[in-house]
């Protein structure tokens, strides 16, 4: 079930200066998923397309949050701690429907998603393409934000991701789904056995499956 035409775009002001948040609302929903893009890219990721495409249809809410530095047509994403400061700024907005708020966010978002979502009292966090450590460079490793979460969280990672391919993660109370192939924007080859549509698919599948065992 598709939700493009029913997507509504408000802007938010925040510490840290104006975000965007669009909205693909279920008609029922029992949950939202508020997530946001990575340092080098926007809301229109393959990922987050496809999530906002396929969730409403199972009754979640997704809310795809621009962060302010991307809605102030910046190139470059402000450091961390600025990310976590315009996180918190929308958080009240996505929380407002009073359903319960999973956390989400692909790369530098992920990080975002798991370092706030105690403070924020998320309901659970999705970690897509999480960054565990710069390519080439495994000794940087952020395991810790990922461990810390402290909320039910499912990783999606590709298999070829350079930021962290899914054998390089720590053991921790957390769910990965790998998706075959895919490089840190799940993008996945022309040779690859698994088509991109497939990829997708599997991911969206592997979502619903995990968020309804939330519960």
């Amino acid at each position: 079930m598709s939700s493009e035409t029913t997507a509504t775009s408000e802007t938010v002001e925040t510490e840290a200066g104006t975000a965007r948040v669009t909205w693909h609302p279920a008609e029922k929903a029992r949950l939202v998923l508020a997530v946001s893009h990575g340092a080098g890219g926007g809301i229109e990721a393959r990922d987050l397309r496809a999530l906002a495409a396929v969730l409403p249809g199972h009754g979640v809410s997704v809310a795809l949050v621009e962060q302010p530095w991307r809605v102030a047509g910046k190139k470059v994403a402000t450091a961390p701690k600025t990310l976590d400061v315009g996180w918190r700024g929308i958080w009240p907005v996505v929380a407002a429907p009073g359903v319960p708020v999973i956390s989400g966010g692909r790369s530098a978002g992920a990080r975002v998603a798991c370092r706030t979502a105690v403070e924020l009292g998320a309901h659970a966090v999705l970690a897509l393409s999480f960054p565990l450590h710069p390519p080439g460079r495994p000794e940087r490793s952020r395991a810790d934000e990922l461990l810390g979460a402290g909320a039910p969280t499912l990783v999606v990672q590709g298999g070829n991701d350079p930021f962290g391919r899914p054998d390089e993660f720590p053991e921790g109370a957390y769910e990965l789904l790998e998706v075959p192939y895919g490089d840190h924007g799940l993008a996945v080859p022309k040779r690859a056995a698994t088509t991109q549509e497939e990829a997708l698919e599997a991911v969206t599948a592997g979502v619903v499956r995990w968020i309804t065992s939330l519960g």
